[in-house]
């Protein structure tokens, strides 16, 4: 089977956002025309996306909305209910636990970590943030999928490592730190202040900037 390019990829979850939005509207059908509209894609590039997935409009007539989003999603694996920990409960470990992400889809938060004493055996949200030494009792105690990492960049690549080691499947990687891991383990980094300097860059050379 051919592989799915990076950029087809990162295309999916904005179209699946969109179509979410629109299933929520009401919307029954939408072409590749209004897609286009809403997404930034052009109309080919979003039907030359699709059709590496298999049809899923007809000429003419569009796209079911609330049939394509329940498509894409299935292609991501958002409906798989993947478990959730977080490591590092600070001002970014909260957040992230606070947002939407828990409340509005599929992915389940199961665990929260850190190394902080005063931390330990408190409650955020409503769970019981457990020390850092029990990182890989509870990914197996739990069947956790992903890790999301928000702690300092000295101790990223250890907490990866240790993960890994434990069976996690994913990282998401908050540090401001180049995580290495080994074959098997699939890696998202996020880096904050880069996407911040790209934004400074297009500021001060909008001739480059194509858009979003």
């Amino acid at each position: 089977m051919k592989k799915i390019s990076k950029a087809v990829v990162r295309r999916l979850p904005k179209y699946y956002r969109y179509l979410t939005i629109l299933a929520n509207k009401g919307e029954e059908r939408v072409s590749s025309a209004a897609l286009s509209e809403i997404t930034g894609f052009t109309a080919s590039q979003i039907r030359q996306d699709l059709n590496h997935f298999g049809g899923f409009g007809q000429q003419g007539f569009g796209y079911r909305v609330e049939s394509l989003r329940e498509q894409v999603g299935k292609i991501i694996g958002v409906e798989s209910g993947q478990k959730v920990g977080i490591v590092g409960i600070g001002h970014l470990g909260e957040a992230i636990a606070n947002s939407t992400l828990f409340s509005d889809t599929n992915y389940k938060l199961k665990a929260l970590f850190d190394a902080d004493p005063e931390k330990v055996g408190t409650k955020f949200g409503g769970r019981v943030i457990h020390s850092v030494d029990l990182l890989e009792f509870i990914i197996q105690k739990e069947g956790l999928d992903i890790i999301t990492i928000t702690t300092p960049s000295r101790v990223a690549q250890e907490i990866a490592d240790r993960a890994s080691e434990a069976g996690i499947k994913g990282i998401w990687n908050f540090a401001l730190y180049d995580i290495r891991l080994k074959e098997g383990v699939v890696l998202e980094n996020v880096y904050l202040e880069e996407s911040l300097h790209t934004l400074t860059y297009y500021i001060h050379h909008p001739d480059d900037y194509q858009g979003a």
